[in-house]
């Protein structure tokens, strides 16, 4: 499929740049395709690994020049289609970071993941609005919002931080947009993931955190109705301080477990305050004593820790999941839930986890950005782990468990949690973003990318 390309192109392109320029069936091209979700293999054309912007650019220019689309992959966690027959540009090469401690910024390239920026910031007290994974990818996760379990209800998303942004945009050209200097395309890129061109590098703001009260409560799948009545009634009585989430989960059976867990059905929650120790234990007093624990492990940690709030796996693995934002969470959509999920349900997915929003999550930034899960007070993430060959079967319990909450699901969502089921073509993407975000979106996209290069995503096309 695609541009065939002649040998003697490729030998140009690879003279060109510094990283490696790879071929299907050449050494290292698996590798350097690799994603996390194994069921969303990349199978491009050819393969620049970016050592630095310049590689970028000349890859973009390549790239037009034998008409083949472009796709950007850092940690992949996140793929929407194979890229078969595209160009497909890595920025796992590049690495680098700088800490501005008295501005209270941080400066990291494309390929930097939020677990080697934690410890840089932490070393002068401060802390960004990360993720609950700390192995992915900063530039991606910060287009596409960016909702933190520590920060967010404090700070909001790790897009309302961002000072300026390097982009290669599909003319060729490497620019610097600021808020000042461009704000159209500012405010598309922080929520656009990826659509507008290759971000090579972001400046963002950093906060002055250095320890939180934090990590996660496990209860017995069967008590899932009394933990979850518990949390409900339990949000509205804490502050922008406290940000936390609470999933159905069934674990597998693996030795990196810890016994309690271990295969096991559970109801995980989760708990980021920005507060005392002994402020928190009163707080979350009310859960604890919703049902017996198997395993508490909130307690006073390092903010290099706030990846335990989660404890998210590491190691890629084969899924399919769904996403959406809900309106509410009252009594009856908890009950629809349990009807869905504990153990007398015929549920078999792997998570099926809430976060709640709020607070500054539904505060205007200073300067405007793109984010269209703003004012939306609940997030609901589902995964099934599972291969190919049981795609039918679970894409059926993602949706028997997803669509059964529809009374209370919003049509806007969530940029970094759409699977590649969903939002898959332009009335989808529209729907997401809302009807206006959406149509300004498109007119940025016309602007900036008319031939939509950059369409390995939940597409915004151009108007």
């Amino acid at each position: 499929m695609g541009v065939q390309l002649k040998p003697e192109d490729v030998a140009g392109l690879r003279q060109t740049v510094t990283g490696p320029v790879l071929e299907p069936g050449a050494e290292g091209y698996e590798a350097e395709c690799a994603t996390y979700n194994l069921n969303c293999a990349l199978e491009p054309a050819v393969v620049v690994g970016a050592a630095n912007a310049e590689d970028v650019v000349t890859a973009v220019r390549f790239a037009v020049r034998h008409g083949l689309p472009v796709a950007v992959k850092s940690t992949a966690h996140q793929m929407v289609s194979s890229a078969e027959g595209w160009l497909l540009i890595t920025t796992q090469r590049m690495k680098g970071i700088s800490v501005n401690a008295e501005e209270r910024t941080v400066r990291v390239e494309a390929g930097v993941h939020w677990s080697e920026v934690l410890p840089r910031t932490a070393e002068h007290g401060l802390a960004p609005v990360s993720g609950s994974a700390p192995e992915v990818g900063v530039v991606g996760y910060t287009l596409g919002g960016g909702q933190s379990p520590l920060l967010g209800r404090t700070h909001g998303y790790a897009a309302d931080h961002v000072r300026w942004l390097d982009v290669v945009t599909a003319d060729g050209e490497l620019r610097r947009v600021t808020p000042e200097s461009e704000p159209d395309l500012y405010w598309a890129l922080l929520g656009g993931k990826g659509n507008f061109g290759v971000v090579t590098a972001i400046e963002f703001e950093v906060f002055p955190v250095a320890r939180f009260y934090g990590g996660g409560i496990y209860f017995r799948g069967e008590d899932l109705d009394r933990v979850l009545t518990a949390w409900r009634m339990w949000l509205p009585t804490v502050g922008d301080d406290m940000t936390s989430s609470i999933a159905v989960q069934r674990l597998p059976d693996l030795p990196a477990l810890p016994d309690p867990l271990r295969g096991a059905f559970i109801v995980h929650l989760r708990i980021g305050y920005l507060g005392t120790a002994t402020e928190g234990e009163q707080l979350i007093a009310p859960l604890r004593a919703a049902a017996p624990a198997l395993l508490d492990l909130v307690a006073e940690k390092p903010v290099t820790s706030v990846g335990e709030i989660h404890m998210d796996p590491v190691d890629p693995m084969p899924y399919f999941d769904r996403c959406v934002c809900l309106t509410e969470f009252s009594e009856k959509t908890a009950q629809a839930l349990v009807e869905l999920t504990d153990a007398e349900s015929d549920c078999t997915l792997t998570s099926v986890e809430i976060r709640a929003l709020g607070g500054a999550f539904d505060r205007e930034p200073r300067f405007p950005n793109s984010v269209p899960s703003k004012g939306l007070p609940y997030v609901l993430f589902a995964a099934a782990v599972g291969t190919p060959d049981r795609a039918e079967e679970l894409r059926a319990d993602l949706a028997r468990v997803v669509d059964g909450l529809a009374p209370w699901v919003a049509e806007r969502n969530m940029v970094n949690f759409l699977s590649p089921d969903e939002a898959t073509d332009p009335a989808g993407v529209r729907a997401v973003y809302g009807k206006e975000r959406y149509d300004r979106l498109a007119a940025v996209k016309r602007r900036h990318d008319p031939d939509n290069l950059f369409r390995h995503n939940h597409n915004i096309t151009p108007a």
